[in-house]
């Protein structure tokens, strides 16, 4: 069990080093994408072997239970399809002078660094060493939105940088309260921010410094998550960073950093009563799901229309996180790897549209389906996906989220929800129709798709289609996750 949680971190670590001393090479890219196969095999693992109680490494520093065996799948399968089309990609602009061997060997050498830190993010029994984590996974990333080193790739890097270094400080003088109320409560010194130990003197923490120490926590972790008011860096990071990286960020990061809250709420829920973050997710949430079904009503740029669509579900999953029951969690978490998988499609095929015309304007991009079948149906089917239509996976999980509001008697937020899920869907569906239907345009430019990615993309396709007929095992899973949370 040890090995199983130790290795989707010191995997991604040795691909990470192997690239640092060999630079791009088809040798290293191929571990790199072994690295997160690897992942994705020890989520399944651990998901297999996990019982009602968390197992623990490292002297308690790791653990493994439900919900850290789901998020490693989610990085796991988003890692794999990434680090597959990055071969492809990486390969592409070395041929066409869009970066050159130093850009290729610290791209080479941050990606699967990025898959580590987002590993023990998920693993990590004390919220201290989740912090750090999740700080490491913003120093990473920020080297690798500014990769084609452009005016605004460098823009979008320090706007990146700059906020979410905000909200990572935030977090940490949560963290810093959270810790002193735990010791006040009786916790042991070395372990009072491990999660086992503060779910044990919950009820003990004081409450107004645990109030207080919610509130930090959900500003700071909500900022990297795309919460509104924090959300401003999403677009602009997604729209220029590499189409793989995107993919990363958009598909899992934004669930790593929700991941830390949901382990977070039951011990603030606990301390000061259910009421207080209930409401804070609701405003957030909901706000946040606002904001972005405007904003996808405005924008013409393909790749921040992908970037706000996820602070819509970001803001969703948030808003279900409020519901708080068995139902809605379970719900978000198959939420959170449908929408993973089906955007990761979308950004690897926009990525391909980027390069074959040299922008991302949404005007400048027509008849996707008559140009590129591979291209113009992988684009189409992760919009489904999207766009919550049956029999996608998504489909299941809003109604499931819908639910649960319902029962909870937040039907008021419900109905907010659905209005801006209504403007959202809308919005997409004019995009969609303008990006994938109509007669190509005179010297509309060729769209050619390396091997790598064309396989990541079919596969991609797939796993969305079989994830949307049955989830199988992964709902109990799911579930198990919910109970160990102590969710009712």
């Amino acid at each position: 069990m040890t090995l199983l949680i130790l290795l989707p971190i010191l995997a991604p670590v040795l691909a990470s080093l192997c690239a640092l001393a060999l630079g791009w090479r088809r040798s290293s890219a191929v571990l790199t994408c072994a690295s997160a196969l690897t992942i994705l095999g020890c989520g399944v693992a651990l998901g297999l072997r996990t019982g009602d109680e968390a197992q623990l490494a490292l002297d308690g520093v790791l653990r493994a239970d439900a919900l850290s065996a789901t998020m490693l799948i989610v990085i796991g399968v988003v890692g794999s399809l990434a680090t597959w089309a990055s071969i492809g990609y990486i390969d592409t602009e070395l041929a066409t002078g869009h970066t050159d061997a130093g850009g290729a060997r610290l791209y080479g050498t941050l990606t699967p660094a990025f898959l580590a830190a987002m590993a023990l993010a998920v693993s990590a029994n004390n919220i201290g060493v989740v912090w750090i984590a999740v700080e490491a996974t913003t120093v990473v990333t920020a080297f690798l939105v500014g990769h084609h080193r452009t005016r605004a790739a460098l823009e979008a890097t320090w706007k990146y940088v700059m906020v979410c270094s905000v909200g990572i400080t935030i977090a940490f003088l949560g963290t810093v309260l959270l810790h002193f109320a735990s010791l006040h409560a009786g916790a042991g010194g070395e372990d009072a921010l491990d999660l086992d130990v503060l779910a044990a003197h919950a009820g003990g923490l004081d409450p107004s410094v645990a109030r207080l120490a919610g509130v930090l926590l959900l500003i700071g972790y909500g900022a990297k998550m795309g919460l509104a008011p924090f959300h401003t860096w999403l677009a602009d990071a997604h729209s220029q960073a590499p189409a793989p990286v995107s993919a990363l960020m958009s598909g899992v990061l934004l669930s790593v950093a929700f991941s830390v809250l949901i382990r977070i709420k039951p011990i603030i829920d606990v301390a000061v009563g259910p009421e207080f973050l209930r409401t804070a997710l609701l405003v957030a949430g909901l706000t946040t799901l606002l904001i972005a079904a405007l904003l996808l009503t405005v924008t013409a740029d393909l790749k921040r229309m992908l970037a706000y669509s996820s602070m819509e579900t970001m803001g969703l999953i948030a808003v279900a996180a409020a519901a708080g029951t068995r139902l809605a969690v379970t719900a978000l978490l198959l939420h959170v790897l449908a929408h993973g998988v089906g955007k990761t499609v979308l950004f690897l095929a926009g990525g391909q549209l980027q390069v074959a015309h040299r922008s991302t304007a949404i005007g400048e991009i027509t008849a996707v389906l008559g140009r590129s079948r591979l291209v113009g149906g992988a684009f189409a089917v992760g919009m489904l996906v999207l766009l919550g239509l049956p029999p996608f996976a998504m489909f299941a999980s809003e109604v499931a989220i819908a639910i649960s509001l319902a029962d909870t008697r937040l039907t008021w937020a419900l109905g907010v929800a659905l209005l801006g899920l209504v403007v959202a869907f809308a919005a997409l569906v004019r995009n969609t129709g303008r990006i994938l239907l109509g007669a190509p345009a005179a010297g509309s430019p060729a769209i050619r798709v390396p091997a790598t990615v064309a396989a990541a993309l079919v596969t991609g396709v797939a796993l969305s289609i079989a994830l949307g007929v049955t989830a199988g095992p992964l709902s109990d899973l799911f579930a198990s996750a919910a109970s160990q949370l102590g969710v009712r």
